[in-house]
């Protein structure tokens, strides 16, 4: 496998480890099912605490699968697919290449 193969794989991982929990996977389908919310709406609707909530909305937003905005004191979380997407394509796309399938 090429070097440019490894370097997607390796590009993925933070990404992958992100998507891989159960928790983090319940936030994102439920802002699929919402425009934005805020913290507290997504704590009501899990059986985690708000500062486990918050922890796992930093990963989701450090990973660019969700974003802020700030309007007055809230702020509303919603998602951001389209940069993570696009590297899981690339992934795709590279194995897909690599590999014989």
């Amino acid at each position: 496998m090429g070097q440019q193969a490894i370097d997607v794989f390796r590009s993925c991982i933070p990404l992958l480890q992100a998507l891989s929990d159960p928790a983090r996977q319940d936030i994102i389908l439920l802002l699929a099912e919402h425009d934005h919310l805020t913290v507290n709406e997504i704590t009501e609707h899990s059986t985690l605490s708000r500062p486990a909530i918050s922890h796992h909305l930093k990963i989701l937003r450090d990973n660019q699968l969700v974003t802020i905005e700030q309007k007055g004191t809230q702020r509303l979380y919603s998602l951001a697919l389209e940069p993570s997407v696009g590297l899981l394509k690339q992934l795709i796309h590279t194995v897909e290449s690599t590999c014989d399938l």
